[in-house]
């Protein structure tokens, strides 16, 4: 077994009141797994991370001297952005890519992965959002950095980038609105896919809690670069700053989820 870390707190100023997150910000795997019975290049590609995102946060959390989160473990491993009982957390193909190491697989095998990579990453979430509560007394913004591919089965994407979300506005909204001033971009609402999903973590951490959040893909060809990531951390800064500065956003409301009643989240603790 190696020292392998499924996560990495980027430390800010929690007084500031907002929290920036990284599910899929890299394509690592413990070495005891090899490459997971793929290719290296699988590991380049979209199915294995969010090109851009690692070094998007980072930058956003630096201009912006606020904590973040990021995972630190492909999403071939395991996804942290869905639920513990999604069908979808461990893939046994993706994009057209069998996954070799991951079917079959044992029960045991699924909970080790869970236990040891899953639950960290969202232990890690959950006390920096707490963090940041508690050092603002007032409810955190939390904002969650996903990117997604310009094309899909051959099908252009036009959206230069989009915000997700389910039925929770308060965030969104005014969102959308600042980012849809610049003129010279799309932006989709709740498109190229549906913000609304069981377990993932916005339901699991901002939905479930009352707290204002947003979800933001940015299309991977804008951000394939040191300076597109650099020029998108500019673009964004300023509109989170003003986000963030909106009292609004700052107090607790839970809303109905277009998924159906909450279950019960119970957190795990190492």
């Amino acid at each position: 077994m190696t020292d392998f870390s499924p996560f990495e707190q980027i430390e800010g100023a929690p007084e500031r009141g907002l929290v920036i997150l990284g599910d899929h910000a890299m394509n690592r795997v413990p070495s005891e797994y090899g490459q997971l019975g793929l290719a290296e290049t699988a590991f380049q590609r979209h199915i294995a991370y969010d090109i851009g995102i690692e070094g998007l946060v980072r930058g956003l959390c630096a201009r912006l001297k606020v904590p973040g989160v990021l995972g630190c473990f492909s999403r071939l491993l395991i996804d942290p952005n869905r639920g513990e009982d999604d069908p979808t957390l461990i893939m046994r193909i993706s994009d057209g890519a069998i996954i070799p190491a991951n079917h079959p697989l044992s029960e045991d095998e699924r909970n080790h992965r869970i236990a040891t990579y899953y639950r960290p990453y969202h232990n890690a979430v959950s006390t920096t959002i707490k963090s940041v509560a508690e050092a603002g007394r007032r409810a955190p913004l939390v904002l969650s950095m996903h990117s997604f591919t310009p094309f899909w089965k051959d099908v252009a994407r036009p959206w230069h980038a989009a915000v997700l979300w389910d039925s929770d506005p308060r965030a969104v909204v005014p969102l959308l609105d600042m980012m849809r001033q610049d003129k010279d971009l799309l932006i989709g609402d709740n498109e190229p896919y549906d913000g609304a999903l069981v377990g993932d973590t916005m339901y699991r951490h901002c939905m479930t809690k009352g707290i204002a959040h947003a979800l933001i893909e940015v299309r991977q060809d804008l951000i394939a670069d040191e300076a597109g990531i650099e020029a998108w951390a500019d673009r964004l800064t300023p509109i989170f700053e003003r986000l963030n500065a909106d009292p609004t956003l700052h107090d607790y409301k839970i809303y109905a989820s277009r998924t159906g009643p909450y279950r019960k989240t119970v957190e795990h603790t190492q």
